[in-house]
């Protein structure tokens, strides 16, 4: 058995939806292959019998699965799949550290551990296993498909690919070297400042206060993370955000590259 880290879960409901009573709710954990523990919500349809087609269920970048991948997760429990939200490693109920990291080479893992625990629960069928990627996860659930036949199909729901947005900044708005370099020397003298001081600077999650002349889509973030709607205090949307440098690999990995090589059924919705 792999070892896995003691993790504090919430055992009360605190998600930013109404739990359904058409499903029957747990928690659960599991192990990725970095020796991480990961935290998720298991949704299963109420009196399922048999085995189940299952679904793992992560994202938005940033977001936490008390918000919007808990809800995708039970919509889709409801509607006869066996679902699992999960928290991605260094975020929300999950382990890691330090807090608030990143790597999209141990987010696209957190997928593929995610079907490593589904295919073998004695109530799903491993051969119809799927996953969907919401927002900023959504390239990441596609990479993850590129590389694991396992996962029969994948949905994504997101407007963009976080590894180009890096690159090139919203619809291409810092699309060249000297942009690029602006932003690894920025990262590069970030990562000296932190490993002087012992602590990682945090990015901050969405603006608050919300500018007059933002733009549509910041507005969207700010409705939903920083209001009633969707407000999670495990969130990092929420609230102060990823470590300044947390997404800085991301400049040199870009997720889409394989895509072109996916056997299985795809659904991209932007």
């Amino acid at each position: 058995m792999m070892k896995t880290e003691k993790l504090n879960l919430m055992e009360n409901w605190d998600k930013v939806f109404p739990k359904s009573d058409k499903v029957d709710h747990k928690k659960v954990t599991f192990v990725n292959h970095f020796g991480i523990t990961l935290a998720a919500d298991m949704y299963t349809p109420k009196n399922a019998e048999g085995k189940l087609p299952a679904i793992a269920v992560s994202g938005p970048f940033g977001a936490c699965k008390e918000q919007s991948s808990g809800l995708y997760a039970q919509t889709m429990a409801e509607r006869g799949f066996l679902t699992i939200a999960f928290d991605p490693s260094f975020t929300g109920e999950s382990g890691g550290f330090p807090r608030a990291m990143h790597s999209p080479d141990i987010d696209v893992e957190d997928f593929q551990a995610a079907v490593d625990f589904l295919s073998v629960q004695d109530n799903v069928d491993p051969e119809r296993i799927g996953i969907i990627g919401i927002c900023g996860w959504g390239g990441m659930a596609i990479n993850a498909a590129a590389l694991d036949p396992r996962i029969k199909a994948t949905m994504t729901s997101t407007m963009y690919d976080m590894s180009r947005v890096a690159r090139e900044g919203y619809f291409g708005s810092t699309d060249n070297a000297e942009a690029r370099d602006a932003q690894r020397a920025a990262w590069a003298a970030q990562r000296t400042e932190d490993y002087r001081s012992g602590t990682y600077k945090r990015a901050g999650g969405v603006v608050d206060p919300l500018p007059d002349d933002a733009p549509w889509f910041v507005k969207d973030y700010y409705d939903y993370y920083k209001t009633e709607r969707g407000y999670h205090p495990r969130s990092g949307n929420s609230n102060d955000g990823w470590n300044i440098t947390g997404t800085m690999s991301f400049l040199n990995q870009p997720l889409l590259d394989m895509a072109c090589e996916i056997k299985n059924p795809v659904l991209l919705m932007t």
